[in-house]
């Protein structure tokens, strides 16, 4: 039996979650996507799925299914970053405090935070998960439904918060560490939210990181 972890699906994403990895993660408000976008993107995610079941080999299907993903994700984020439809509620300071203290919290506890940027509508998130016992889907579950009671008793609101479905990768190397963390503290930049990163208030990266990576900024 072979001992490489699965990747498994929730609501028809893939998740690739073994232990002692670090995570990107992007979890947004629920309604933030309009039914038409969601509609588009599933047909496209379907054709590129069909093509990928016509592969023989496991490993290339497996490939392909992860760069689905991936190319998933960006047409998600670009039409998230344009903010035009649905609630931004992280836009008010308060709720985007509620989010930041809770990632925080949860620092060294659940997981190693090296990073984050709360946009308007969405969250942006870099983890490690060390312990074999923790399991990123309740890590992601607990964070999601205490800061969804706290932020909606603040917008005096009842219902969904947050989206159910979020977005996870495993960051496999110091390469795609670094690019992760870039694409992260830049989103606000990109979102056209600031003209630098480090002007918006709801994004924070670890020190090390940024020590560590001496191409920063080039």
């Amino acid at each position: 039996m072979s001992s490489e972890p699965k990747i498994f699906y929730r609501r028809r994403l893939p998740h690739y979650q073994p232990p002692g990895e670090t995570y990107f993660i992007t979890f947004r408000l629920a309604g933030s996507l309009p039914d038409r976008v969601i509609l588009d993107l599933k047909e496209w995610r379907q054709r590129i799925r069909d093509t990928a079941r016509t592969a023989f080999d496991e490993s290339e299907r497996r490939k392909l299914i992860v760069e689905l993903h991936s190319k998933y994700f960006g047409k998600v984020d670009e039409v998230l970053d344009r903010a035009l439809n649905g609630p931004t509620w992280l836009r008010r300071p308060e709720i985007a405090n509620v989010v930041a203290e809770a990632m925080h919290y949860r620092d060294r506890k659940a997981y190693d935070l090296d990073a984050f940027s709360i946009m308007p509508n969405h969250v942006h998130l870099l983890v490690g998960v060390e312990r074999s016992d923790t399991s990123l889907y309740k890590i992601l579950q607990s964070l999601k439904a205490f800061t969804a009671r706290k932020c909606n008793h603040l917008l005096h609101r009842e219902g969904p918060f947050w989206q159910h479905e979020s977005y996870d990768h495993v960051v496999r190397d110091d390469a795609e560490l670094h690019r992760t963390v870039r694409y992260i503290l830049n989103n606000s930049v990109e979102a056209g939210l600031c003209n630098e990163w480090q002007d918006w208030p709801w994004t924070y990266v670890k020190k090390d990181i940024l020590e560590i990576d001496s191409k920063w900024g080039h």
